[in-house]
C-alpha cells in the first residue's frame, strides 16, 4: 500500500531510456514515487485514469500528439492532478500556450536531478515551475482581451495577484504581508476558483487576457 502523503508522478515521454530512469531516480525519493511512464498521449490517458497521478510529466513532443495540446483533455480526467510540461529547447510560444492550457510550469530535460525533484515537489504543492524572470517575459506576450464577467476579487486577493505576478511563491508573498501560507494558499485558492483557473500559471494567464494585471 502506497503511503497517501507520498507524491505520486506519471512521466510522459517517448524516450524510453530517459523515461525509465527518470521514474527510477525518482523512486529513490522518500516522498515521491513514479506510477507510470507513457510513450504515447493514448497511453497517457490511461494510466491516468488508473494509476492517479499528482503530478504529470509530459514531454512538448509525443508519437501521437502535441503534449501541450492535450493538457485541458489530460487535466479533465483529474482535475486536481499539475501538469509540468518537459521540453528540449523551450520556445516562447510552446511555454505560452502551456500556460494557457493549465500547465503548472516547464522542466528543462537538461535540469539535474535536484532541480526535477524540486519541480515536482514545487508542483505538487500548488506553486508554479517557472523562474521569475522567465514569468517576466512571458507575462507580457499573454493573449489579451477585454474585461471578462468574473465575481469580484476582494483587495487582498488583487495583491495576491500581483505578488504572483512577480513570480513570489506563497511562502514569499505570506512573509510579504505578514500572513501564514495557510491564509496564502486560501486567497491563492479563492482568486483562482473565481477565475476559473487550475494552476497559478493559468489565474495569471487569465488575469493577463481579462486585463487585472494592467501593469503587465
Amino acid at each position: 500500500m502506497v503511503d497517501s502523503a507520498m507524491i505520486r508522478v506519471l512521466i510522459v515521454d517517448d524516450h524510453d531510456v530517459l523515461g525509465s530512469s527518470l521514474a527510477h531516480a525518482l523512486g529513490h525519493e522518500d516522498d515521491i514515487i513514479a506510477v507510470g511512464v507513457a510513450g504515447t498521449l493514448a497511453r497517457a490517458r490511461e494510466l491516468i485514469r488508473t494509476t492517479t497521478p499528482d503530478v504529470v510529466l509530459l514531454d512538448h513532443r509525443l508519437p501521437d500528439g502535441n503534449g501541450v495540446d492535450a493538457i485541458g483533455e489530460l487535466r479533465a480526467l483529474r482535475p486536481s492532478m499539475q501538469v509540468v510540461v518537459l521540453t528540449a529547447s523551450p520556445a516562447e510560444q510552446v511555454m505560452l500556450g502551456a500556460i494557457q492550457a493549465g500547465a503548472s510550469g516547464f522542466l528543462s530535460k537538461t535540469r539535474s536531478l535536484p532541480e526535477v525533484t524540486g519541480a515536482v515537489r514545487a508542483a505538487a504543492a500548488g506553486e508554479a515551475v517557472i523562474s521569475p524572470e522567465m514569468l517576466a517575459r512571458l507575462l507580457p506576450r499573454m493573449q489579451r482581451g477585454g474585461s471578462a464577467s468574473h465575481t469580484a476579487l476582494t483587495e487582498r486577493e488583487r495583491e495576491v495577484l500581483s505578488l504572483l505576478a512577480d513570480g513570489l511563491t506563497n511562502a514569499a508573498i505570506a512573509e510579504r504581508l505578514v500572513v501564514s501560507v495557510h491564509t496564502v494558499r486560501n486567497h491563492v485558492a479563492n482568486l483562482s476558483a473565481k477565475l476559473g483557473a487550475r494552476s497559478k500559471l493559468e489565474a495569471l494567464s487569465i488575469a493577463v487576457r481579462d486585463g487585472l494585471l494592467p501593469d503587465t
